[in-house]
């Protein structure tokens, strides 16, 4: 009997696999042109570790020449929030990740899983169970009582996060039991695949979860079946997803094959921790896109970050996406957790920001009501001060209404501020800003208690100059850790000191 699959006319999937120096294994692109997608589920707005997955998927699918899909994973109704799948589409829009084809729903696709239920079943792959959730969680205990009181080894005294079923109804149900889920007949024995990222994996399905739930109880179809249907049926070829959906791997590769589909490649992306590497939570605001947009978070400095995050390959800002997608490639990246810092996107979104030309900035400034004969000007001034656009504003009111300085204490050195856009040619000096002056970076640093020498602890291997305060020296082992640490330390003392902030020049130094 032929599959229940129905892939895709190939016709839908424009794009042809370029080759680009990779290992003799991905050659095989050259027999299935690369179709890859992003599978976000509608249950809020995406965060950093989204923006992680969606990228790395879409990058690699333009490096090879394929096409890039978006699935929508509505199959839960309790976990869809109402509006949230817009939002996602708009936020992918935001930093240009735009799908090859019209996205689809799970939801509208509930046919296609009946189909391929009703095949496995009739092959015999699939089974009734009549278990609660309660019984099959009291049958692991007492089963797995009998494994430590049977065995020697202290490894074992601590019971595993997952309860694998133990079969009670593999072999039929229990009189008086009707079928209540259905589960999946794992194989026996392991299943092997190489992982483009983590490198050659074994997983034991039947010993690590055993026979899986395909239709649940409540009649919602399993996570495992619908994406197993959707991935075979859009002729995906390659999946890049988080290294926490890697388990779910050795599952899904029996389901294609049970269904007489072909496996795709798979690459898990390791995950991210926050900076000193504790886990990172989606409840954050700080890791939420819709926050660090709020925040005025550039797209380029998200996306530039990201695309890097992990790899061998240093970070500096791309103005677009084909630059991040020429030369990507998932060999350069590590499979350890990456750190992400939120503070690291600031410097790019500066350095973007202070590039953009006129024009691009031509109607939020004329919006602040700057008139058209000082907009130009405004913005060459402007522009080498501000990290956000928002910043763009205050500016304005500094300009137009002037300001008064906060410099605490009353000896601190004050020097005139030019207006640099009004040099003329031939003269000694610009114009002064009326009602602007500027201190010394050094004075305050030295002030707020950071003297030359400076280190954060004693015998640290980064410390302030023992010339000058504002450079930051390495006396020997210090590591980028200690530099940015002594950094943030000169940096936070003079904004309590003085509500002033210090930006670094250079922002690394050999990192």
């Amino acid at each position: 009997m032929p599959s229940p699959l129905t892939p895709l006319p190939a016709v839908c999937f424009a794009g042809a696999y370029r080759h680009g120096g990779r290992e003799a294994r991905d050659t095989m692109r050259n027999v299935r042109p690369y179709v890859g997608r992003f599978a976000p589920s509608p249950s809020g707005p995406l965060h950093a570790g989204s923006v992680v997955a969606a990228l790395a998927s879409y990058l690699d699918a333009r490096a090879h020449g394929g096409t890039w899909l978006l699935r929508i994973e509505d199959i839960d109704p309790p976990r869809v929030e109402p509006g949230s799948d817009i939002r996602i589409r708009h936020q992918l829009q935001f930093l240009g990740l735009h799908w090859d084809a019209p996205p689809w729903y799970q939801s509208a696709r509930v046919d296609r899983y009946q189909a391929a239920f009703d095949w496995l079943k009739e092959q015999g792959h699939l089974y009734g169970c009549g278990c609660t959730r309660r019984e099959i969680t009291q049958a692991w205990q007492a089963h797995w009582q009998q494994i430590i009181q049977n065995s020697d080894d202290v490894r074992l005294a601590q019971m595993p996060e997952e309860t694998p079923y133990l079969g009670t109804c593999r072999h039929g149900l229990p009189p008086g039991r009707q079928a209540r889920a259905w589960r999946f007949r794992t194989t026996e024995g392991h299943v092997d695949f190489e992982d483009r990222w983590l490198g050659w994996q074994r997983q034991h399905p039947a010993q690590d979860c055993g026979d899986f739930v395909l239709r649940r109880a409540d009649g919602v179809w399993a996570y495992q079946l619908a994406v197993v249907v959707d991935d075979a049926e859009a002729g995906i070829t390659d999946i890049v997803r988080g290294a926490d959906h890697v388990t779910n791997t050795a599952t899904q590769i029996q389901i294609i094959k049970a269904l007489g589909g072909t496996p795709p490649r798979f690459a898990h992306h390791s995950l991210l921790t926050g900076p000193q590497g504790e886990e990172l939570s989606k409840r954050l605001g700080t890791l939420s896109l819709r926050d660090l947009r709020e925040k005025g978070v550039a797209p380029e400095a998200l996306l530039s970050l990201m695309a890097r995050l992990g790899s061998n390959q240093p970070v500096a800002l791309r103005m677009t996406l084909d630059e991040l997608a020429e030369g990507f490639d998932l060999d350069q990246f590590g499979a350890s957790p990456t750190k992400f810092d939120a503070e690291d996107l600031w410097p790019l979104t500066r350095e973007r920001n202070q590039h953009l030309p006129f024009d691009a900035v031509r109607a939020r400034i004329a919006g602040m009501g700057v008139p058209d004969d000082l907009a130009e000007r405004f913005w060459r001034v402007a522009s080498h001060n501000i990290t956000k656009l928002d910043d763009l504003a205050d500016w304005w009111v500094i300009f137009s209404e002037g300001a008064e300085p906060v410099i605490d204490p009353e000896d601190a050195p004050r020097f005139p501020v030019t207006d640099h856009s009004q040099v003329v040619l031939g003269t000694k000096a610009a114009p002064v800003i009326e009602g602007l002056v500027k201190t010394s970076a050094a004075w305050l640093i030295d002030h707020a208690g950071f003297t030359k020498g400076f280190a954060v602890e004693a015998g640290a291997p980064a410390g302030l100059s023992t010339k000058h305060v504002l450079a930051l020296t390495n006396r020997g082992g210090a590591t980028g850790t200690d530099l940015a640490r002594l950094r943030d330390a000169v940096v936070t003392g003079v904004r309590e000191r003085y509500g002033v902030t210090l930006v670094p020049e250079p922002v690394q130094v050999g990192f």
